[in-house]
């Protein structure tokens, strides 16, 4: 008989449950993620993920808001890099109206996008140390150096407010620039060393590509399993054209935990280059293009995607030509990785589970929306 108990990730002991700790920085210590498992003695046959715990109606809130007041809430879901909230919202908005994003609005975009990927990766990798017992490859100090970086740009450090409809907030400053490259170059350091260590979970939850199609997988958890699938290699768009590499980091593509990890350090080193690429490269001009006073989208469905850190996020706004969004919906990378769990993590050894969770990363906030 299997025995049936009580999952809770990241929260607090309940009776009869299993707390899953991924560690004190991971982006599971907020909790707010529960589940059950189905036990046949030490191995985990069945995961039944329930979120819930979080909801606050995020897209009815959007449709409340104008398209500009929007954007101060875009940045609310994924909490390691919440920079693509922003950024997603944005595109869709500027596609629907036709609105050519200035080149240097458009190239720090790209910067702050990768400079958010490296936090968001380094946040899930926080895991390989704590589970090795290797305070040595703590991530904490690095992810620290990036935000007093967005801190000095934006005064956020958390939710940068970086985006504006049309382009960008900010213009960096020489001492700015230096600090994000300095940043940027330990991140990369950092990376490499957690690339021998990452070698953990070799033919755990192995996601094959049946899998990625079936729920919508993308970002590292894909590329891991050798579906190299990347909006910013495939939409052909400056500035990724010409600064990003052609061809993707190699790394392994076994589909398991061990895989996935190693992409998110590959992907840390990756991005670092790429951000000093994109700020030796910045070209001169406008932060942003001219808006009307009263941003009106026409009447259908407007839909956008970036690649996020954890695959691909996306918005589609269903306007009837007034300010406000009749609706407004949101595709998030974290309800698609934790949809994937019940095919994927079974069956497990109960003392892999934590390996096999901390590789399908999500954030509670993106996930339960």
């Amino acid at each position: 008989m299997a025995e049936v108990k009580a999952l809770s990730v990241g929260g607090l002991d309940t009776a009869a449950s299993i707390r899953i700790d991924l560690g004190p920085t991971h982006p599971a210590s907020a909790g707010l993620l529960r589940g059950t498992l189905t036990l046949s003695g030490d191995v985990v046959v069945a995961l039944d993920p329930q979120p819930g715990a979080l909801h606050r109606g995020a897209e009815m809130i959007f449709a409340a808001r104008d398209l500009r007041q929007a954007l101060t809430l875009a940045n609310r879901h994924d909490w390691q890099a919440p920079f693509f909230g922003e950024w997603v919202l944005a595109r869709c908005v500027e596609d629907a109206l036709g609105l050519h994003v200035p080149p240097r609005a458009a190239w720090l975009r790209a910067a702050l996008a990768e400079h958010h990927r490296i936090a968001s990766h380094l946040a899930h990798l926080s895991f390989v140390g704590f589970h090795a017992g290797r305070s040595e490859l703590g991530t904490g100090g690095v992810r620290e150096v990036l935000r007093q970086c967005l801190a000095e740009l934006t005064g956020n450090r958390v939710h940068p407010m970086a985006v504006r409809l049309g382009g960008v907030g900010f213009d960096p400053t020489p001492r700015w620039l230096a600090a994000e490259r300095s940043g940027v170059r330990a991140a990369s350091e950092l990376a490499r060393r957690l690339t021998d260590a990452a070698a953990l979970g070799r033919g755990v939850a192995v996601v094959r590509q049946e899998h990625v199609d079936a729920f919508g997988l993308a970002g590292p958890v894909a590329r891991a399993s050798g579906v190299l699938t990347d909006l910013r290699r495939a939409a052909g768009e400056e500035p990724y054209t010409t600064t990003l590499d052609e061809a993707p980091p190699d790394a392994p593509t076994a589909g398991d935990a061990a895989a996935r990890f190693a992409w998110l350090a590959a992907e840390v080193v990756e991005s670092a280059a790429l951000v000093e690429r994109l700020l030796d490269n910045l070209p001169a001009g406008p932060l942003a293009a001219h808006l009307p006073k009263v941003v009106k989208l026409p009447e259908g469905d407007a839909v956008a995607a970036v690649e996020a850190p954890l695959g691909r996020a996306g918005v589609v706004i269903t306007s009837r030509g007034e300010k406000t969004p009749w609706r407004l919906r949101l595709r998030t990378a974290s309800a698609a990785n934790v949809s994937a769990w019940p095919a994927v993590v079974p069956p497990v050894r109960l003392i892999d589970l934590p390996v096999a969770l901390a590789s399908l990363g999500w954030v509670a906030g993106d996930l339960d929306k």
